[in-house]
């Protein structure tokens, strides 16, 4: 008989997170009224964040193998090929409602989380990344949480040691009520030594590492799967407080460890802390696990076995070891000030049984909690198709060059150096191109080649199309690695919705799901790891929809790439796939007019593969001497950016509507510089691969110009761009 001191009423349950009809399957499951250590257990197993139940269904319909693929989704992160016997190992993760909460610790504890999915596998992290989302800059709380999120991920990263590469910051008043922060790691490993979260082999030692357990995080993850109303306040103490300095040595001790061949399974205590970890463990390897409470490291005095379940204290990783390498092992984390301690071994029972002080509190079929966790086929409502907005229905500029400036030098287009200039963007020694332009770059070290980063969605696409909004996520992001000349491998996603109770709403997260999968299918750019963030709403009003979506390319060598900077006076200015004609959903139309109205953008997967191969090899051939591809704001906007890098102005001629061919984002297009020797053979080349190119014309001078419709001083442009961010984060 499990001991339960503590009465299981209505109002606990719902308070777990738990349905009425969930709980009646859990007395269904295990015959009896649960413990209150079993109801917790089954809360965080349970939850959205864990159990993926609202998503799992659509999610197997991504994308996930490829010829590069050693690991896909399933394990801590995802796994793939870079040849001369390497991988590299990635994923992006949320922390939003922690960080909406308390953004310092919210963020902090979310980079330390992706870091450690990465250093689990056996990977050494290289390379960071976020995507953080916030309110409209004049809500009250919106500079607040810019500073505290970015502190946060500058504080964790910056002490543990990895270089943040590239990234995005937007505004939006949905994100009033909750931000979202997007974390993004990725690690270097031997591709024949990854490891894995499977236990195997029966009557094994499975062993706590790392930082004692407190009662921080107690209860985060149902806590994350849950929409914030007027008590957010009293969710403070679910928010897990971090170390990156503790973090740091866990890595070193895990990595020097896995040297040793010690290592059997190894699962990182995130989300949920010691239950996940030992559920997902013991099932995956159909095995049993048992626990004894009292000897897990603790912090804090008098902690329940049901606080000690569900701590999500960071810094902590459980590992099923040989028995023989027991003692290097320990001498290992002894040597790094870390703990060490055997809290219990696996068995052939497929039980998870956990004791504390004498008495088993909890004895429950593991596959129940993991493999078997509820997955619902929510109703869902197909999204109205929005009309396609002609040049004609949309108001022209009276001021052209007034409009570019503040296209540049406004909340979602100005300079993020603010933000990026907090991060270490150098340490290790291998950043070849940091945040600011297309794509991050760092070298592998030892070898000539490069790893290409990039994370990117339009929301506003998602919302009004989630179709062509998912597509465009992921050709925006392959896009933005084909830009730089590295052949886009893979990609991890971060699925950012409201209520999946809400048929439209879930509607939404099916829309996106099936555009980035016809993206991925045709792009083979497959889905290797990911998370799923749901319930993202204050007093009901969801986010938009948010599937960001992170990239990882491979350049063959690191210094034959394109940045996104004019490089020299008197060069030609050729722009791959067409005029811009598509003013909907656009920057202009949302920033300038104040609408948000009409279809997005389409996305012709077939013409984007083609114009990409083209300009990835034009890039590896040398034969173009910067690329920037043309995504929010339009030709203009591109332009006006590749002018501000590079300090050299241009002169250009457009033919049709202005604010059309200036500011519509149709998608799939480039603007390249070409030296003026190369320019027909490189036009002839286009026409060749069938591929619409046109020399608009040429860099140089201190203004850009476009014939007849503006003339503005880079200077000035450059100073509106970059002027935005630190003057709001210095207003009082």
């Amino acid at each position: 008989m499990i001991p339960n001191d503590i009465k299981i009423t209505p109002e606990l349950i719902a308070s777990h997170g738990l349905k009425p009809d969930e709980y009646d399957r859990i007395l269904e499951l295990i015959g009896r009224e649960p413990s209150f250590t079993e109801l917790g257990i089954f809360s965080a197993m349970w939850n959205e964040h864990c159990s993926y139940k609202s998503s799992k269904k659509w999610l197997k319909t991504l994308p996930t193998k490829g010829p590069r693929v050693l690991q896909g989704p399933g394990e801590n992160a995802g796994v793939v090929d870079i040849g001369d016997g390497q991988a590299v190992v990635f994923k992006m993760e949320s922390h939003n409602h922690p960080s909406y909460i308390e953004p310092y610790q919210g963020a902090a504890t979310g980079v330390g989380g992706i870091l450690r999915d990465v250093f689990t596998m056996g990977a050494r992290p290289v390379a960071a990344m976020n995507a953080l989302r916030f309110g409209s800059p004049d809500h009250p709380r919106t500079r607040h949480l810019v500073s505290g999120v970015v502190s946060g991920v500058g504080g964790y990263g910056n002490s543990f040691g990895v270089p943040t590469v590239g990234g995005e910051v937007e505004f939006h008043p949905s994100y009033n009520g909750n931000c979202l922060v997007n974390a993004f790691a990725a690690g270097l490993a031997d591709s024949d030594k990854i490891f894995l979260a499977k236990a195997e082999g029966v009557g094994l030692p499975v062993v706590y590492l790392g930082a004692k357990t407190g009662r921080d995080g107690v209860g985060g993850a149902t806590m994350a799967s849950a929409e914030f109303d007027d008590t957010i306040e009293e969710k403070r103490p679910t928010v897990q407080v971090g170390d990156p300095f503790t973090e740091k040595c866990l890595l070193e001790a895990c990595l020097e460890l896995m040297e040793t061949g010690a290592v059997i399974a190894i699962q990182d205590m995130g989300a949920a802390g010691l239950t996940c970890s030992a559920v997902e463990m013991g099932a995956s390897g159909d095995l049993g696990i048992e626990l004894d409470l009292d000897k897990v490291p603790v912090r804090e005095e008098h902690m329940t076995a049901y606080e000690m379940m569900l701590s999500e204290s960071q810094e902590r990783m459980l590992m099923v070891l040989r028995p023989e390498k027991e003692d290097q092992a320990k001498a290992i984390f002894t040597k790094w000030g870390l703990d060490f301690a055997i809290v219990g071994f696996t068995t052939d029972t497929l039980r998870f049984v956990v004791k504390h002080q004498g008495e088993t509190v909890a004895d429950l079929p593991i596959k129940k909690l993991g493999d078997e966790a509820p997955e619902y086929d929510r109703p869902w409502v197909e999204w109205e198709k929005l009309p396609v907005l002609d040049a004609d229905d949309i108001a022209e500029p009276a001021d052209y060059a007034d409009v570019l400036t503040k296209l540049v030098g406004g909340a979602n287009g100005a300079s993020r150096r603010w933000v990026y200039e907090q991060y270490d963007t150098l340490i290790q020694s291998n950043t070849a191109a940091g945040p600011g332009g297309d794509s991050g770059v760092i070298r592998v070290d030892g070898t000539r080649k490069g790893l290409t980063f990039s994370v990117d969605v339009t929301p506003r696409y998602c919302k009004a199309d989630p179709f062509e909004g998912g597509k465009q996520a992921v050709a925006e992001v392959w896009r933005n690695l084909t830009a730089v000349g590295s052949e886009p491998l893979a990609a991890t996603d971060n699925l950012n919705f409201g209520n999946p109770e809400k048929p439209e709403i879930m509607g939404q997260f099916v829309g996106c799901i099936k555009g980035i999968g016809a993206a991925c299918e045709q792009l083979e750019f497959p889905i290797v790891s990911g998370n799923v963030s749901l319930y993202n709403e204050t007093y009901g009003e969801a986010i938009l929809p948010t599937p960001a979506i992170g990239g990882v390319g491979l350049l063959p060598d690191v210094t034959v790439r394109a940045t996104s900077a004019f490089k020299a006076a008197g060069e030609a200015i050729v722009v791959i796939g067409g005029a811009g004609t598509h003013l909907g959903c656009s920057q202009y139309l949302s920033e300038i007019l104040g609408r948000e109205e009409g279809a997005p953008p389409p996305v012709d997967l077939g013409a984007e593969k083609r114009r990409g191969t083209f300009v990835r090899q034009l890039i590896g051939t040398g034969r173009v001497t910067s690329v920037h591809d043309i995504s929010s704001g339009g030709l203009g906007v591109a332009l006006a950016e590749m002018a501000m890098s590079g300090k050299i102005g241009a002169k250009v001629a457009i033919d049709g509507p202005a604010h059309a061919v200036l500011f519509g984002e149709d998608q799939g297009r480039y603007v390249l510089t070409v030296d003026p020797d190369r320019l027909d053979a490189v036009l002839e080349d286009a026409i060749d691969n069938g591929i619409e190119a046109h020399h608009i014309g040429s860099t140089g001078g201190e203004e850009l110009t476009v014939e007849g419709v503006l003339t503005i001083s880079v200077a000035k442009l450059s100073a509106a761009h970059e002027d935005w961010f630190p003057t709001y984060m210095a207003a009082s």
